[in-house]
C-alpha cells in the first residue's frame, strides 16, 4: 500500500467510501468498504491522519481510530462543501473531505467520548418525549375546542384535567371522556419518562466535576450544565469565550459588503438545543435581578433600562457562554467578586 497522508471518509450506514492522499495530493486509495471491511482495513492501516465529516456515527468511529493510533480529523459538513468538484457522488465527497482536512485555516470539531455521548443521548430521548407530551397536550385541547371547550395551556391545568373539567365545562359525551381518558394516560406517561430522564441526569452529574463546576454560575442547573458538559467537553476546541459564543449562534449574522458593516440579527448556528438551554437560564436570572442578576452589577442594571428584553436575555445568554468556557477551562467555579470588578 502507497504511503497516505489523509484518508478522506465518506460515512454511510452500511458502505464507507474512502480517498486516500500522498503529501503531493495525489488520490493513492480509492475503496468502498463495509462496516466490517473499514473496521478491519483501518485496523490494519498504519498510523495517519483521518479525516470524515461530523455527522451521525462520526464520534463513534472517531473514538475506534484513535484506539488505532490514528488522527482524526472530524470537519462540520458545511466546510467541506466548497471543496466537492463537479457533480456530486460520494466518491467525490470523499475526496473533498480529504482535501479540506489539508487546509491550515480548517475548523474540526473534537471527538466526544462515550460518557458525552451518553449524556446527549438522554438529553435528546428527554426533547422528544417533551415533543411528544406537548403534542398530546395541544391534541387534547384541539379534541375539547370541538365541543365548545377551551382549555388553558398549562401544565397544573392538565394535570387535574378531569377535576377541571367538572368545574368549567358542560357536560361532555361518555364516549368522548373516554378518548380523553386515554391521551391524558399518555400525557401522564410521557411526564414519568420526562422525570426519570432528569434523574439519570442527575445521577451521572452527581460524580462529574466539571458538571458541579458549572452549576455554580447563575442561570445554570443541572439540565443546561449537563448539556454543556455533553456538548462541549473541556472547551478546548475554542480559543476564548467569544469563539464559544459564536459557535452557538449567540452573537449578530453579519453581511457586510464594499467596507459597510451590516449587522443582523443573531446566527443561530451552532447547537440549537444548548443556545436555547442558555437564553432559558437568562430569562430566569432576569427574573430575579435582585439576588441572581445581581452579580452582573450596573452592566445588566444599564442594558436592561436601554434595550428590549429579548435583547437583553441574548446579550446575558451571550455573556453566560463565555462564563461556561471560562469555568471549563480553569476549572474553578464561578466568582462573583470577580466577574463584579470586570464589570466595574
Amino acid at each position: 500500500m502507497m504511503f497516505i497522508q489523509v484518508l478522506g471518509i465518506d460515512l454511510g450506514k452500511s458502505n464507507f467510501h474512502l480517498v486516500g492522499h500522498d503529501r503531493a495530493g495525489k488520490t493513492v486509495v480509492r475503496k468502498k468498504l463495509s462496516r466490517k471491511q473499514l473496521i478491519l482495513f483501518l485496523q490494519q492501516l498504519p498510523p495517519t491522519t483521518i479525516a470524515f465529516e461530523a455527522c451521525g456515527g462520526a464520534h463513534w468511529l472517531g473514538r475506534l481510530c484513535q484506539q488505532f493510533e490514528h488522527h482524526v480529523k472530524l470537519i462540520p459538513p458545511q466546510y467541506v462543501k466548497p471543496y466537492v468538484k463537479g457533480n456530486k457522488n460520494d466518491f467525490i465527497d470523499a475526496d473533498a473531505i480529504a482535501e479540506a482536512a489539508g487546509r491550515p485555516s480548517m475548523r474540526f470539531v473534537a471527538v466526544k467520548t462515550e460518557a458525552a455521548q451518553m449524556m446527549s443521548a438522554i438529553h435528546r430521548v428527554r426533547q422528544g418525549y417533551i415533543k411528544e407530551r406537548t403534542a398530546c397536550m395541544s391534541r387534547i385541547g384541539a379534541l375539547l375546542l370541538e365541543f365548545g371547550v377551551s382549555l388553558p395551556r398549562d401544565h397544573s391545568v392538565m394535570k387535574r384535567l378531569f377535576l377541571w373539567l367538572a368545574e368549567h365545562a358542560e357536560k361532555l359525551p361518555a364516549q368522548f371522556i373516554a378518548e380523553l381518558a386515554g391521551l391524558h394516560s399518555h400525557y401522564d406517561d410521557l411526564s414519568a419518562r420526562i422525570a426519570e430522564q432528569d434523574i439519570k441526569l442527575k445521577q451521572q452529574l452527581a460524580t462529574h466535576g466539571d458538571a458541579q463546576l458549572l452549576k455554580s454560575i447563575p442561570g445554570i442547573g443541572d439540565i443546561t450544565a449537563s448539556q454543556c458538559v455533553a456538548e462541549l467537553g473541556n472547551a478546548a476546541q475554542f480559543k476564548n469565550g467569544r469563539d464559544l459564543a459564536a459557535w452557538l449562534g449567540l452573537v449578530p449574522h453579519q453581511h457586510s459588503s464594499g467596507g459597510k458593516p451590516r449587522l443582523l440579527g443573531i446566527s443561530k448556528r451552532g447547537n440549537k438545543h444548548l443556545r436555547t438551554l442558555l437564553i432559558h437560564g437568562a430569562r430566569a436570572i432576569l427574573a430575579r435581578p435582585e439576588t441572581s442578576g445581581a452579580v452582573f452589577g450596573e452592566w445588566l442594571i444599564k442594558l436592561r433600562a436601554t434595550k428590549p428584553f429579548n435583547v437583553v436575555c441574548v446579550a446575558l445568554a451571550n455573556k453566560l457562554a463565555r462564563i461556561v468556557w471560562s469555568v471549563l477551562r480553569s476549572k474553578e467555579a464561578f466568582n462573583a467578586a470577580k466577574l463584579q470588578h470586570e464589570f466595574a
